[in-house]
């Protein structure tokens, strides 16, 4: 079977959390359970390495602002993640070629991250931390389900992926309007830290 539906769903589960996807594919791999995972993404230091930025995002993504900062630093990490991620999965089976999956899955990585980012956005709209936590714990909960999913029913896992990413497309049309809303809201406090920095600096009597 062709591998370009776990080429999919590896690139659409990159894009919220690339480190939970190496992780994942990484563990499946070393346990036997599939064939499809390429020998450097199941090496220990590896895993280490994506088990330690994992736990970094799974703290830094529930919190308030802090969750964009991080979206903002990962606009590159993510679709890079899931086109090498989808190259080596690719290379592994032989059925793809490495830059077509490589396309593949750094275009899904890259939508479905301003999907995952523009969403965080306008949660942040929201004075409480409550629901930053439930959308980032959803989010983790998805990614491990599609991609476990994805090892045993590529096909099935991939269709998921797809509606997930249309649907997060069509949520964040409608929240539009709340994520212009938090960029004024970045937009003042900067201005502000500004004045205040520039405030500082006068001599005082």
């Amino acid at each position: 079977m062709s591998v370009l539906p776990l080429v999919f769903t590896s690139g659409w589960a990159s894009g919220i959390n690339a480190y939970a996807v190496v992780l994942l594919l990484g563990i499946f791999g070393a346990t036997g359970v599939t064939d499809e995972v390429p020998a450097s993404l199941q090496r220990t230091d590896v895993l280490l390495v994506a088990a330690l930025l994992f736990l970094c995002e799974a703290v830094a993504d529930k919190i308030p602002y802090v969750d964009s900062v991080w979206d903002s630093v990962h606009t590159v990490i993510r679709p890079v993640a899931g086109a090498v991620v989808a190259a080596l999965l690719a290379g592994e089976s032989g059925s793809l070629p490495e830059l077509a999956a490589g396309a593949v899955g750094g275009s899904t990585a890259l939508m479905s991250h301003l999907v995952k980012a523009g969403t965080r956005m306008a949660v942040n709209t929201s004075p409480e931390p409550v629901s930053n936590i439930v959308v980032s714990t959803a989010e983790d909960l998805g990614v491990a389900g599609i991609i476990t999913f994805a090892i045993f029913h590529p096909l099935a896992a991939a269709v998921a992926a797809a509606t997930l990413l249309v649907l997060g497309l069509v949520i964040l049309v409608f929240l539009a309007s709340r994520i212009r809303r938090y960029l004024r809201r970045r937009a003042q406090r900067r201005e502000e830290r500004r004045l205040a920095g520039t405030g500082s600096r006068w001599p005082h009597d």
